[in-house]
């Protein structure tokens, strides 16, 4: 039951960040680094880690983590923090995640790989509206089905990595994988079998998802012109 995991998991870093909350916040400070921004490993690795210390200042401390969120969004220098910070507000939402959203598109928006990240880091956030965002964003004059690094950015990243979405009980994010892959299929069918391969592991799920996964699999065979890849997919997947 992927409720069930997703529950667990934020629960126990929601204990960890409380508990080590003031040596989160210590390692946090310690590897800010004013200076101008460098390339080397050392550099990288302070980054990468005052992220990781920040997402656990925001799971057990969710007001600070947001303070410090919003202000490393404003102040940052570099990629790496920009997008740490950015990701922090998209698991903390409200009005401070969304300002953030449109200032990092505005300020970015024509350059593709860094807009392949803020397709994706809007498909992770774990709350009940983000099947309706997706949609939403697949209407984005940044969005094409015919730019595979987008559908990989904004799909894959849905299906694959926010399974408590993607799986969600009214069956939504299994019709919009559905409707996807049909309509892709045709165009790039790779691409199509690619995403329908997020389904291959539908039986270790719980029954009523498994029930409502084995409908979709068993719709997109019945259509006509099918192609070989998508084909292959859905076929294994039900043997």
């Amino acid at each position: 039951d992927p409720d069930v995991l997703f529950a667990a998991r934020m629960g126990l870093r929601a204990e960890i960040g409380h508990a080590f909350a003031d040596d989160f916040e210590r390692l946090y400070a310690a590897m800010n680094n004013n200076g101008p921004y460098t390339p080397d490993a050392a550099s990288a690795g302070r980054r990468a880690l005052r992220a990781v210390a920040l997402d656990f200042v925001a799971a057990g401390e969710v007001a600070k983590g947001a303070k410090l969120a919003a202000e490393q969004f404003v102040h940052a220098t570099n990629m790496t923090d920009r997008l740490s910070a950015l990701s922090a507000l998209t698991l903390i939402g409200g009005p401070a995640r969304e300002t953030a959203l449109e200032q990092f598109y505005a300020q970015f928006a024509g350059d593709g790989l860094v807009l392949d990240k803020w397709f994706a880091l809007q498909a992770m956030i774990p709350e009940e509206g983000t099947t309706h965002r997706v949609v939403t964003l697949m209407t984005h004059p940044e969005f094409s089905l015919s730019n595979p690094n987008r559908v990989r950015a904004l799909l894959g990243t849905f299906t694959n990595g926010n399974l408590t979405r993607f799986h969600a009980l009214d069956g939504s994010g299994y019709d919009l994988l559905t409707r996807v892959v049909l309509e892709l299929d045709p165009r790039n069918p790779q691409v199509a079998a690619r995403l329908l391969s997020s389904l291959r592991a539908w039986r270790t799920m719980e029954p009523r998802r498994r029930a409502l996964i084995e409908t979709r699999l068993r719709h997109i065979l019945d259509q006509p012109a099918l192609s070989t890849d998508v084909k292959d997919i859905a076929t294994r997947a039900l043997a």
